[in-house]
């Protein structure tokens, strides 16, 4: 056989599985409800096994020797990728930022918080240019430290160390974010399928920034956020500006920590565009075996140094890009600022006239100086009229911008990781932040029992208890570890108006359960989930099972002043198809937007199932509808969905929007109504093997205990202390 790179001529081979990333088993049917945002980050894909425990780990890193050997890091250059000017602050700072400014509230998805940035799309992404390198300099100090030191701890570590030696002193930095293994298959980052394609698709309206498809916050895919060069690449400081706001906003964001940090990040480093992008090799993902999972590195030149090629812009912001200090905003507003071409052919803007002594040296050489630059989205600082008044107050008091910037950097690198119980590590800060969705610890010792008594002789329904528990319960997003029930910011604006929360019937149940709380000394959010708990127990009962449904008390009760509302607004359910219900009717389908709900909730494929078929026995639809109650003996936690909705006796009748009759194949009768939601675990192939196992005459037991395990896990998400 011919040692060929091309495929003639050689010899052929059987090769029946699928080893493509473009071919499966499902591409024939590209409509059908696709589970596998469900299925990802198995244990088969953790090389650590299930016996690994990460905070375990953390205790035994030598946390300043990490540190010190980061800083020796930043300040020596390797040959292989040199550094600028002998430092790698910019470098490291730059993957930190773009690992974590992918988070976008809307959804809590992105960010810094799995370490995802090794894995495709982000190590690919245009915007991402060159990080591959960063992380690679970085491999020799997670080789050394290894399971102590998680690949996501580390890289925005090491951006945070890259400030402080700059000369900034940061506001603090916490361990704890676990490494996937896999890439990530729920982030929904854009439907183009073009690298920077123009940002007209993701806007009903280009020039209504508000305007943009949610939950994206890039403005073009393969972005972190804007278009250095301006919108669509047309440089335009005012609409630049007014898509920087937006963006910022959706990465939770307001305008003077926008200001901030995008003075703060261009403080430090550089923007490289010496060279043509064509010349560049492909992208980590495509590049071949032979580059080693690196990329975009030069074909035709040296491509290191003074000739690296990154986002096409050429040039440092600052005098000294390697220190802190406050040559951002002297520099930008000291000069009169004139577009031109880099040598890369991007736009960008330079001072129409500047001293020698105030341009920064070559990265290579410092007998030589160049200009420096700004990004459309740098002049955008100073054109906007409210950006610029943050600007000026900045610049009249340094120390308020140093204390800015620090926190806006703990926020950005942090703000995907939960409140503080999820903090590991001893530079985390004692002050509580509004952002972390603070709540109070919650009493334990009181009479568990005594206070279950008091609920059962209340007079609320199974469904009130049961429903209750669940919307306080279902806003957690394992996106970002927010919402829960943990807090019962249920009873606070703006959850409690929520119209999925059935505000009319919270305020009757909320009113019975307070008083009873206060009577045995529990917290309110102890005492909802309780009575849910207590209201699954009861149903089992009903069904001939006892079953005890595991409570751990400790939830506390947050207030209004711990309760960031406007932050809160994005955790509305929008869908819940667990209790049958969408605000409206959506493009997206029912089913899909379940599948969104019980991914962010961390339920896997079987738990969505079982806990499906027991809320709808428990008759916790909202509103007290009936679609997709396909039992006789509403309360009882039977396994009469599944056994009913796989009972070849019926059939299935479309009957409007969203609606369907059960229909008695003998006498013609509609028996039941259903929904999509419903009828999706009969119909999907995976769905309807789960129902098939619930329907068994053998499984009633096994669908009660799998119903209170899954409950359980839903009620216990945002309890981290059990963890």
């Amino acid at each position: 056989m011919e040692n060929n790179t091309s495929s003639a001529g050689k010899c052929p081979f059987m090769h029946g599985s699928n080893t493509e990333v473009g071919k499966s088993v499902t591409d024939w049917w590209p409509n059908a409800l696709n589970l596998d945002i469900l299925h990802q980050h198995d244990r088969k894909t953790d090389p650590m096994g299930g016996d690994f425990d990460y905070h375990k780990a953390l205790k035994k890193l030598d946390v300043a020797a990490l540190k010190q050997d980061l800083r020796e890091l930043i300040t020596s250059s390797q040959e292989w990728w040199p550094s600028d000017w002998g430092s790698y602050v910019g470098m490291f700072a730059r993957v930190a930022w773009h690992t974590a400014g992918s988070y976008r509230v809307a959804d809590g998805r992105g960010g810094a918080g799995t370490g995802n940035q090794r894995f495709a799309p982000l190590n690919s992404w245009p915007d991402n240019v060159n990080t591959d390198k960063g992380r690679r300099l970085l491999w020799p100090i997670k080789k050394k430290y290894g399971n102590k030191i998680s690949w996501a701890d580390l890289i925005i570590l090491a951006g945070t160390i890259a400030y402080e030696v700059a000369g900034l002193k940061t506001y603090g930095f916490a361990f704890g974010r676990k490494d996937i293994w896999h890439p990530e298959k729920d982030t929904y980052w854009g439907a183009e399928k073009e690298w920077l394609a123009p940002s007209d698709g993701r806007y009903e309206d280009v020039g209504k920034p508000d305007s943009m498809e949610n939950p994206l916050a890039a403005v073009q895919m393969g972005l972190i956020y804007v278009n250095p060069e301006g919108v669509n690449g047309q440089p335009d400081p005012q609409k630049t500006a007014d898509q920087v706001r937006e963006t910022f906003a959706r990465m939770a964001m307001d305008d003077e920590e926008t200001v901030a940090l995008t003075a703060g990040g261009h403080t430090i480093g550089k923007c490289h565009g010496n060279g043509r992008a064509e010349d560049l090799s492909p992208e980590p993902e495509a590049a071949d075996v032979e580059y080693q999972g690196l990329g975009w590195f030069n074909t035709k030149g040296r491509g290191i140094g003074r000739d690296t090629v990154v986002s096409g812009i050429e040039g440092a912001w600052t005098t000294n890009p390697t220190q802190w200090d406050m040559g951002y905003f002297e520099m930008l507003f000291g000069h009169e600022w004139e577009l031109k071409k880099s040598p890369a052919g991007a736009w960008q803007w330079e001072p129409v006239s500047i001293k020698d002594d105030e341009m920064p040296v070559d990265v290579e050489d410092a007998s030589i100086r160049h200009k420096p630059i700004m990004t459309d989205a740098d002049m955008a600082m100073k054109v906007d009229p409210i950006y610029n008044q943050i600007c000026q107050k900045f610049m009249a008091d340094p120390a308020y911008f140093d204390d800015c910037f620090a926190r806006a950097w703990f926020k950005l690198t942090h703000r995907d990781m939960g409140p503080k119980s999820r903090y590991f590590g001893p530079d985390v800060p004692k002050e509580d932040l509004i952002w972390q969705d603070p709540v109070p610890e919650g009493p334990t010792h009181y009479d568990i029992g005594h206070l279950k008594s008091l609920i059962a002789a209340s007079g609320l329904s199974i469904a009130d208890m049961v429903s209750t528990a669940w919307d306080s319960a279902r806003t957690f997003r394992g996106s970002d570890y927010r919402g829960g029930a943990n807090g019962a910011r249920i009873r606070l604006a703006p959850q409690k108006d929520w119209v999925g929360n059935e505000p009319e019937r919270l305020q009757r149940v909320l009113s019975v359960l307070e008083p009873l709380a206060a009577q045995v000394g529990a917290s309110i959010a102890d005492t909802i989930v309780l009575a849910g708990s207590l209201g699954v127990e009861m149903a089992a009962r009903a069904a001939g099972v006892n079953i005890d449904v595991p409570f751990a008390p400790g939830r506390g009760d947050a207030t209004d002043a711990m309760t960031d509302a406007d932050s809160f607004d994005v955790l509305e359910p929008l869908a819940d198809g667990f209790r049958n219900w969408m605000k409206q009717d959506y493009v997206v389908t029912a089913e899909e937007l379940l599948l969104d709900r019980a991914q962010l909730m961390g339920l896997t494929a079987p738990e969505m199932t079982v806990l499906i078929g027991g809320m709808r026995v428990l008759g916790t639809n909202y509103g007290g509808r009936k679609e997709g109650v396909f039992t006789d003996r509403e309360g009882v936690l039977s396994n009469d969905f599944f056994v009913n909705l796989t009972d070849m006796a019926y059939r299935w009748e479309p009957a409007g929007d969203n609606l369907y009759n059960i229909v008695d194949r003998r006498s013609g009768e509609t028996r039941w109504t259903a929904t999509r939601v419903d009828l999706v675990f009969g119909s999907n192939s995976i769905l309807r093997a789960y129902s098939e196992v619930y329907a068994q005459d053998d499984n009633q037991e096994k669908f009660v205990k799998d119903f209170v395990k899954a409950w359980v896990k839903v009620m216990n998400a945002d309890r981290f202390d059990l963890k």
